[in-house]
């Protein structure tokens, strides 16, 4: 995607949830701290994880119900920390901050953060506990 000619707008449409994952993942998958801990949980499947991040994101943000799932039960083992989340949460609001102006660009950015300390939280629980029950 071409940044410079790219007029900034709102996320409004499946099409802009889709501008906003596929770029972000694209910054993950060169990202050297992100990159190792994405593609050994994914193992090559990026396009069954592209198109839940789309689905789950058209419902976060456009309120069209198209994901159901449980997201914090697949991370919860993930092998991170601290500064996987703060890079995580850097080139999400990059991307955001290039790609979207408004107030769902804002929404997208507050909730990226929320969801970013909330997983911090489980998986360091689970860290501390030895996988023990939430």
């Amino acid at each position: 995607m071409n940044l410079e000619n790219k007029e900034n707008k709102d996320i409004l449409t499946l099409e802009d949830i889709k501008a906003l994952v596929d770029t972000f993942y694209s910054r993950i998958r060169e990202d050297e701290l992100l990159a190792p801990v994405f593609e050994d949980r994914i193992k090559g499947n990026w396009e069954k994880h592209l198109d839940t991040m789309y689905r789950f994101w058209q419902t976060v943000l456009l309120e069209e119900r198209t994901y159901q799932g449980s997201p914090g039960m697949k991370h919860i083992t993930l092998p991170v920390g601290e500064a996987h989340f703060e890079q995580w949460l850097r080139l999400f609001y990059k991307t955001i901050d290039e790609l979207f102006v408004g107030q769902k660009a804002q929404e997208a950015k507050w909730r990226a953060a929320r969801m970013a300390e909330m997983f911090a939280q489980k998986i360091s629980y689970f860290q501390r506990n030895k996988g023990g029950i939430l």
